[in-house]
């Protein structure tokens, strides 16, 4: 958690990102890491209340429900962020397990 913490601040002025399958979302309620040093995962949102990830991948923003704290700092810490991310939370045929398709995407 504390890896989590250390990574992750606040942003600094109102931004709204174009998520994918979802449209625009104010990221004041997140905790935000600035670009990272990864060649697929560029930067990484969290709102620990709702379980809910944005992850910006190349030019493109997605969403995850119900990912759990662990997970996302399992992410960030990972010697390769994209390997990780495509291993344990990305599945493209069902949405992977934390797919937002079957469960309630947090109104903000």
């Amino acid at each position: 958690m504390l890896l989590l913490v250390g990574l992750l601040g606040q942003p600094a002025f109102a931004e709204t990102v174009d998520v994918k399958y979802r449209g625009p979302v104010d990221v004041a309620k997140f905790q935000c890491t600035g670009e990272l040093d990864s060649s697929v995962v560029k930067r990484v949102c969290y709102n620990a209340e709702h379980s809910y990830m944005l992850i910006r991948l190349k030019q493109t923003w997605y969403h995850y429900c119900e990912i759990d704290q662990g997970t996302v700092s399992a992410l960030l810490a990972a010697g390769s962020k994209g390997n990780f991310y495509s291993e344990n939370i990305k599945d493209a045929a069902t949405g992977g397990k934390f797919g937002c398709r079957d469960k309630p995407v947090p109104e903000f």
